[in-house]
């Protein structure tokens, strides 16, 4: 998992309270565990047209130009700002993995459901929560640009809009220090691979016939 540094990023809304998982990311996308590939099926229903497959060329469908990351500067966004309740409905990681593989880094929104944002810390995927009213003032300011950015800093925990304005957010900090240094279940785990080695060799010594095929 990437580092997750402080950047400046282009931020897209999708003014929409409840988007659900199956918004997200539709059922028929799931067989694949790979983790990577989602992204061109970001919102599928939305972004399209005509219903989608797997497997199906996407350049062949036809995109939805009011749809909002159909437009330019959005094909670029890194950030996405939505209403409460972010990410309701099943429990699919590849939620999240549709929104980091499309290029999404941070999602800001006043609440999320649980399962989603605790899939996001693991999948190097800044789920910030912050209060409707400072929300609305988003949606506002984007409003009235057309390249509306925002400065992310994780280490000081910070928003910050183009007028230098910096709107503060809380984080568990096991979960910010995971983030910041890439690491995932798989990467904490091998921060003691040392130690484990060290084990296994002492257990196996101990006890040799258990490590015999």
């Amino acid at each position: 998992m990437e580092k997750f540094e402080k950047f400046n990023g282009i931020v897209a809304a999708i003014d929409r309270s409840n988007i659900d998982t199956d918004a997200i990311i539709p059922k028929q996308y799931l067989k694949s565990i790979k983790r990577s590939g989602f992204g061109v099926n970001l919102f599928d229903d939305w972004r399209y047209l005509d219903p989608g497959e797997p497997g199906k060329d996407n350049a062949e469908r036809r995109p939805n130009p009011e749809f909002v990351l159909n437009k330019s500067p959005y094909k670029n966004t890194q950030i996405l700002l939505a209403r409460e309740n972010f990410a309701c409905g099943s429990s699919r990681e590849h939620a999240v993995w549709a929104l980091h593989d499309f290029g999404i880094k941070v999602v800001i929104a006043p609440s999320y459901a649980d399962i989603f944002y605790n899939n996001s810390f693991k999948n190097g995927l800044l789920p910030i929560s912050l209060d409707a009213t400072l929300v609305d003032q988003l949606f506002q300011e984007l409003g009235e640009s057309e390249d509306y950015r925002l400065e992310v800093d994780l280490e000081n925990q910070l928003v910050t809009n183009s007028a230098g304005i910096q709107m503060s957010f809380e984080i568990d900090e096991f979960r910010k220090y995971c983030l910041l240094n890439g690491l995932d279940d798989i990467g904490l785990t091998m921060q003691h691979a040392e130690q484990i080695k060290n084990f296994e060799q002492s257990y196996y010594s101990k006890y040799p016939w258990l490590g015999k095929n």
